[in-house]
């Protein structure tokens, strides 16, 4: 495997990582505390679980939403240093893929979330406070798969002369914008 392999690959995994990260963000930020449909451990229906009914319940869901938000935080921050040794590794950003990457993996984590939270373990679902929440989990898996879709359509390399996510390390006469992303790249960290 050459140099550039590694930070192809080294970019890819962080461009996915940034979108699971995210996808978290938007699912605990939107869905946990702005809408307050569910919390990590709200399934209603569900002996020994904790419905947000009581104040020591909400204080575990909170508990674990916090924890939530932690993993969802390290995902992200993994993601930030791949992309970041990449670029200081002479990769090229194409917008294009990138955001490509960022929707897969957005559509990754709804994907994984949806199946192993809301039907393999059922210790949330979407909606908790609905009498029948299994079409709120089918639409959350549907927008993951729509995710998925569009974010592989996205970040699909092209045969053409265009080189994909990452390119070759840059070259005299590329755009300004490359230029200035790569001497941020190149600053060494605080």
């Amino acid at each position: 495997m050459n140099a550039t392999t590694d930070r192809t690959g080294g970019a890819t995994a962080g461009g996915l990582l940034l979108g699971v990260g995210l996808g978290g963000f938007v699912d605990g930020i939107v869905l946990h505390q702005i809408l307050q449909w569910h919390h990590v451990l709200t399934d209603q229906r569900a002996p020994g679980r904790f419905p947000p009914g009581t104040v020591n319940d909400l204080e575990a869901n909170t508990l674990w939403d916090g924890i939530f938000h932690a993993g969802t935080w390290v995902v992200t921050v993994i993601g930030v240093v791949l992309m970041w040794r990449a670029l200081r590794q002479g990769a090229r950003l194409d917008p294009r893929p990138f955001v490509g990457l960022l929707l897969l993996g957005w559509g990754m984590f709804n994907v994984v979330e949806g199946v192993v939270d809301h039907h393999l373990l059922s210790i949330h679902h979407v909606r908790d406070d609905v009498a029948d929440p299994l079409w709120w989990d089918l639409a959350f898996l549907a927008f993951g798969a729509a995710l998925v879709a569009a974010g592989a359509a996205l970040s699909r390399r092209e045969p053409t002369a265009r080189p994909g996510l990452f390119g070759e390390p840059e070259r005299p006469g590329l755009a300004n914008g490359h230029r200035t992303v790569r001497r941020m790249a190149e600053r060494p960290l605080p």
